[in-house]
């Protein structure tokens, strides 16, 4: 499982699949986000067998689907929150971790938004959805 740390407490990965969620447990995280929409692609695991997973394991588990074409999507505030939460660490995940590293950029407070810019595309992330709305 590839894990990109965007802050100490804001991990964001690509496709995830129920089995590895009890590491994602193990790893601190209190809330997993999936940006993903259900069937965007053959074979995804569905919103329900990843939210059984979470509840098994303990986590705290949001369904916020987000598309390029509705970037950020109307959670974003919710999204802001959730990554705000130094007291609930937070696993968030889409198809590659693009969409959430996106909406991580476009949730910073407008002083933060270049440095948390420049560190996703030192990770290597595209950020042209934030780009669009910022």
């Amino acid at each position: 499982m590839n894990v990109y740390k965007l802050s100490p407490t804001v991990g964001v990965a690509g496709q995830i699949r129920p089995e590895i969620i009890p590491q994602i447990a193990e790893a601190g995280f209190k809330v997993l986000i999936n940006n993903r929409p259900d069937g965007e692609e053959p074979g995804q695991p569905s919103s329900a067998d990843i939210a059984a997973a979470a509840k098994a394991a303990g986590l705290e588990y949001h369904y916020l689907p987000v598309t390029a074409m509705d970037f950020p999507g109307p959670a974003v505030d919710q999204m802001a929150d959730f990554f705000d939460d130094e007291d609930r660490p937070v696993f968030a995940f889409c198809r590659t971790g693009t969409r959430c590293t996106n909406l991580w950029v476009v949730t910073r407070d407008v002083d933060a938004q270049d440095e948390a810019a420049a560190q996703a595309r030192g990770i290597g992330f595209d950020l042209s959805m934030a780009a669009r709305v910022i």
